[in-house]
């Protein structure tokens, strides 16, 4: 299920991979700084190659993410994505994603989002973009009347506010794109990052 997935790492690295060449490597820092579940972006032409190699790192959780229609994701489950998360909901590619069994985290933005989530029986969201759709503020008010929704924020956390989003009782998780940064590989880093946002687990008191 999402929900236990979502449960595993406090935070999900957000991956955008354009070098196949460092998936694996990637996939290894960010497993040994304590972040099992990695969600790699399909924005380049080699995102399906990068979840195959990443899968094939002990301990880790592979997903696949900016999964737009049905066709990416039936190639997502055919490179081996252990779940599947979306940018947005809509009930189309909702009920392919269902059937296929898959674990399955649609962004929501807005209680009419999180409505037609539910009514497709969806319990778990991702809540983007996080800090253009109103930050904190704009959470807490979207879960009060929805007490049974969990929340994965996503777009616009970092390091320095992730704490304050995971210190809400209906957020599982947040997504992150600070761990893993556009530039130059730095393994050492990323394993130090990784570590950092691991921490944020006790933080959260097991929530």
């Amino acid at each position: 299920m999402i929900g236990e997935i979502m449960r595993l790492s406090p935070v999900i690295p957000v991956l955008t991979i354009h070098d196949v060449s460092q998936a694996r490597p990637i996939a290894e820092a960010l497993v040994s700084g304590g972040l099992q579940v990695l969600e790699v972006t399909l924005r380049t032409p080699v995102a399906l190659d990068a979840i195959s190699e990443m899968r094939g790192v002990d301990g880790a959780v592979v997903g696949a993410g900016t999964v737009l229609n049905e066709r990416q994701l039936d190639d997502s489950v055919s490179a081996g994505a252990e779940f599947a998360i979306s940018p947005g909901l809509t009930k189309r590619l909702a009920k392919a994603t269902i059937a296929s069994g898959i674990p399955y985290l649609p962004g929501v933005a807005t209680a009419s989002d999180i409505m037609r989530g539910l009514d497709l029986g969806l319990r778990h969201f991702k809540f983007f973009p996080a800090e253009a759709a109103g930050g904190t503020v704009a959470l807490k008010a979207l879960c009060a009347p929805f007490g049974e929704v969990r929340f994965c924020p996503t777009g616009g956390v970092t390091e320095k506010t992730a704490p304050e989003w995971l210190a809400h009782p209906q957020v599982l998780c947040v997504g992150g794109s600070w761990i893993v940064p556009q530039g130059p590989l730095d393994l050492a880093s990323i394993e130090v990052a990784a570590r950092r946002a691991a921490s944020l687990r006790s933080q959260r008191g097991g929530t």
